[in-house]
């Protein structure tokens, strides 16, 4: 099955742009918060990311990652991944090698301007409307392959569930 990031998405328009995105952490370098600033400018970046992943999903059998499109598309199976800010900025400080303080801000700072961004744009709650998942899975204190093991078991899970109600 194939996979899209609704973030890689993001970043090559970045890339079109003049930034320099070949690193794992643009998200949250100098670089990629400028772009944030921007994209709070000029709208027409999420949507037009939104629209190739909305066209993507409804044409392919595809695993997304994406902020928004659980929000903008009806079916498919949701899944939430919950985590706290300071696991979050416990994982970016081994990944880019900074403080805690530091990363701590940056993620606040980014999880705030995606916050009101969303909600400017489509008029959701991201992160505390979670009616459209079928699933969320806490992954504080859980490793890359616990938190896939907690996915693949939900996925089957909608599956069996969705076969059941058809019989």
């Amino acid at each position: 099955m194939k996979y899209l990031s609704g973030g890689d998405v993001l970043k090559d328009m970045a890339k079109e742009q003049g930034f320099v995105t070949d690193r794992e952490d643009f998200w949250d370098m100098e670089a990629g918060m400028n772009f944030l600033s921007i994209r709070k400018g000029n709208p027409e970046f999420d949507r037009e990311v939104d629209e190739k992943l909305k066209k993507i999903f409804l044409n392919d059998d595809v695993i997304i990652t994406s902020y928004t499109l659980p929000w903008l598309v009806k079916d498919g199976v949701k899944i939430w991944l919950a985590g706290s800010q300071e696991a979050s900025a416990k994982r970016m400080t081994t990944r880019d090698n900074i403080s805690i303080e530091n990363a701590l801000e940056i993620v606040k700072k980014r999880y705030e301007e995606n916050k009101m961004l969303y909600k400017k744009l489509y008029g959701f709650n991201f992160g505390d409307d979670l009616s459209v998942f079928y699933k969320v899975i806490n992954t504080d204190g859980l490793g890359p392959d616990q938190v896939l093991e907690h996915a693949k078991k939900a996925v089957r899970d909608y599956y069996d569930t969705k076969t059941v109600r058809k019989s």
